[in-house]
């Protein structure tokens, strides 16, 4: 390794004005002899130093390689695969995250010739993302600790795995994540004191960690921490539980804020079918404020609001003209469906057509996050196949 970082500070500096170092490997002369162009010299030496990292292990090495352990879980469907293949590639890289989340809670693993892949890319956010490489050494399982093995870039996907209690007392962020969402869904009781025990050492990452696991298994029980939390001094805190208070049903701030919206926002039952109509608050003389404050109601307004009024499903709801306010709802409802983790809704919305050219840049943009999340869920619903 420090050979290559060297080598990458010489081309930094430049040639003209650094001595090209060594390639740094076993049994190969050092070159320091060489004559010719200084910069041809450096990019080969990084090209023969790339090829050796990337074979993970010296080739005049007779002993055999050891087995890798086999790995009873089923490969994600191929079309799942595909989409980590496009993930990995560069497209919406936020869900690698997510992508791996719901693979481990289904039972499945990553095909194995992605593995290379989320390695490198596991270390590489070690710094600015060091739960992605709990993550990605969880999915590869034996194989990861395997290749770890032959890699010492890769080394940290065969630490050891802290199981039980040793998870929530010792583990990483990432680590603790997954004992609490385990313990939630085999002792919610347990779980749920955890975090109330836990509440007031928590950091603030932690306590948004905290709201992130109780939003899958949300219960009235839950209406206490979240109210307290809506005063938290993390702003991700407050909004994490604003938006759990929303979906949770029959809550006090989730009635408020649905008593708000149906004062501005209605669907009307017209005799050519049905509209949504907007009435801004009053005094808003500016349009772009108006805008504003539609979108903050509809964003923390309670999804089954809409439903529960029209009489309608969501999908009927968002294919009803809206005239110009269509841009604003849709990326209310859209902020909503996320933060609601309410799946009709993001289906509905994941299939609208392309929206009217007058919509704006950002409704293009998360209409199409949005739809490549959708089906990136529903591929991970499939049944997984070893391939």
């Amino acid at each position: 390794m420090s050979a290559w970082h060297d080598l990458v500070t010489a081309s930094l500096i430049g040639t003209e004005r650094s001595v090209v170092p060594a390639a740094g490997l076993p049994d190969l002369p050092s070159g320091e002899d060489d004559e010719g162009d200084p910069a041809a010299l450096l990019l080969d030496r990084a090209a023969l130093l790339t090829a050796a990292r990337r074979a993970g292990r010296r080739p005049d090495d007779a002993e055999p390689l050891h087995r890798c352990e086999p790995d009873p879980r089923p490969v994600a469907s191929p079309a799942a695969s595909r989409r980590l293949g496009r993930i990995l590639g560069g497209e919406h890289p936020e869900l690698l995250t997510e992508w791996l989340t719901e693979a481990a809670a289904r039972g499945l693993r990553p095909p194995s010739q992605s593995l290379p892949a989320l390695l490198d890319r596991a270390r590489r956010a070690r710094s600015s993302d060091p739960g992605l490489a709990d993550l990605v050494a969880e999915a590869g399982g034996p194989r990861a600790v395997w290749l770890a093995g032959l890699n010492p870039d890769w080394e940290f996907a065969a630490a050891p795995v802290l199981a039980g209690q040793d998870a929530w007392r010792l583990g990483t962020t990432t680590q603790r994540r997954r004992y609490l969402a385990r313990l939630l869904a085999s002792d919610p009781e347990a779980a749920r004191a955890l975090i109330r025990d836990g509440w007031q050492a928590a950091g603030p990452a932690e306590r948004a960690m905290f709201l992130s696991v109780l939003a899958g298994r949300l219960s009235p029980a839950d209406e206490p921490l979240l109210e307290a939390a809506c005063g938290d001094r993390a702003q991700e805190v407050r909004i994490r539980a604003v938006n759990l208070l929303a979906s949770l049903p029959g809550s006090a701030l989730g009635r408020q804020a649905a008593e708000r919206a149906l004062r501005c926002v209605r669907i009307d039952h017209g005799a050519r079918g049905p509209r949504v109509l907007v009435t801004p608050p009053p005094g808003r003389p500016d349009q772009a404020d108006r805008a504003r404050v539609v979108l903050e109601v509809v964003a923390r307004t309670p999804l089954r609001t809409w439903t529960e009024q029209s009489g309608l499903t969501a999908a009927q709801i968002v294919a009803a003209p809206a005239g110009d306010w269509a841009p604003v709802l849709f990326t209310g409802w859209i902020r909503a469906a996320i933060a609601q983790r309410d799946r009709d809704w993001t289906t509905a919305l994941a299939g609208l057509g392309e929206p009217g050219p007058d919509a704006p840049q950002g409704v293009r943009a998360t209409l199409r996050g949005l739809r490549f999340r959708d089906d990136m869920l529903k591929e991970l619903s499939d049944d997984g196949h070893d391939g």
